[in-house]
């Protein structure tokens, strides 16, 4: 057993020294301000985002230190979102509503509206948002003028996610855990390798002409996840990502109670860790690393396991504290762990819903997302 508590240690210790890694890098991360002729356009797919687009709106209209648009594509809302758009735009130039065409066969939904975005968007950089998310008023500028100044084709932060419910705390702590924890971004920052690549489909800027030499949202058209899938398409073509803070930059509050919360993730699991080769050494490192600890050491009080159960928990602080998330993640910390890996078996061998993916009402069988 002994043997065991050290394995276990090891397998806490990996993230917690990543995280410390990590975190020096993006607070070193210098702020430059977008420099020449820019315009950022914010484009929002909208698809029944009622209760959401207002606040959007207003956030994006507060950008302040580089000239924007707005586009809004409503993408078949059967509630009042394109009549909230629509008062907007006649009360300020800078907002579009556009009118998503028909779901083309071989497309899914949130892609489909994000290439019509970018064809439609006149912009030097192209700013992708959720309706769910709320800009800071520096957010466009900053974006932009990291990726001038690193010449970087795509940039993107994880806004400040906003959690209120314990169905929300089981849940949405996990992205920044893997991202900080498990993301060596010091070899991201020196290497274009596609494996390397990440983002947050949440708040995601591409400089228009490495969108459009990638191909963009069309060369991705089969997929769910644009956060992932994009970064990696651009880096296959040589063009360099960069993840920045994103704690200050935006907020975004994704869902409302557990089972949106279960849903949300199953979909993005797709395209994730839940494949045959991935989900068991994932398994091995988030379950040996911040859930076995805590299972055995009531049982089995060794040293070697306190430590690895302490160094989970001040893993997960330091995420905590960094990325301005809710206190109450740290002590859910191993049950959050213990649910993101039910989430992603879940969806590997196809229980229930888990067995179609989908964006806001559409959805598409495994394997078949057309």
């Amino acid at each position: 057993m002994i043997i065991v508590g050290f394995i276990l240690f090891a397998l806490a210790a990996i993230p917690f020294v990543l995280t410390l890694m990590n975190l020096s890098i993006l607070s070193a991360t210098p702020r430059h301000a977008p420099q020449g002729h820019v315009l950022v356009s914010i484009l929002i797919p909208a698809r029944n985002e009622a209760k959401n687009i207002g606040p959007a709106l207003d956030a994006a209209l507060g950008s302040m230190g580089v000239p924007v648009e707005i586009l809004v594509m409503d993408d078949g809302s059967t509630d009042a979102t394109p009549d909230i758009v629509r008062a907007y735009a006649a009360r300020d130039t800078r907002v579009r509503l556009l009118t998503a065409p028909p779901l083309e066969e071989g497309w899914t939904g949130k892609i489909h509206a994000c290439h019509h975005l970018s064809e439609a968007a006149r912009g030097t950089h192209f700013l992708f948002v959720d309706a769910d998310v709320r800009l800071g008023s520096d957010a466009a500028a900053l974006l932009a003028g990291h990726a001038q100044a690193t010449d970087s084709g795509l940039v993107s932060a994880v806004p400040r996610q906003i959690m209120i419910t314990l169905g929300e705390l089981l849940t949405v702590p996990t992205i920044n855990l893997l991202l900080l924890g498990y993301l060596p971004m010091g070899f991201m920052r020196l290497s274009r390798d596609p494996g390397l690549g990440a983002a947050c489909g949440q708040l995601m800027l591409v400089e228009r002409e490495a969108y459009r030499a990638s191909g963009g949202h069309a060369a991705i058209r089969s997929r769910i996840h644009d956060g992932i899938q994009l970064a990696r398409l651009l880096r296959r073509k040589g063009i360099m990502t960069d993840l920045v803070p994103g704690q200050r930059l935006a907020t975004c509050r994704m869902y409302a109670g557990f089972d949106e919360a279960w849903a949300g993730f199953a979909k993005n699991a797709h395209e994730g860790m839940a494949t045959p080769v991935a989900l068991p050494i994932w398994t091995v490192l988030l379950f040996g690393g911040h859930v076995l600890p805590f299972m055995l050491l009531p049982f089995v009080p060794i040293l070697p396991l306190a430590c690895a159960a302490l160094l989970s928990l001040v893993t997960r602080t330091l995420v905590t504290v960094a990325m301005r998330e809710n206190p109450w993640s740290i002590p859910l910390h191993p049950f959050t762990t213990l649910v993101g890996l039910a989430i992603q078996w879940s969806v590997l061998l196809r229980i229930g819903n888990a067995r179609r993916a989908g964006w806001k009402g559409r959805l598409y069988p495994v394997g078949e997302k057309s």
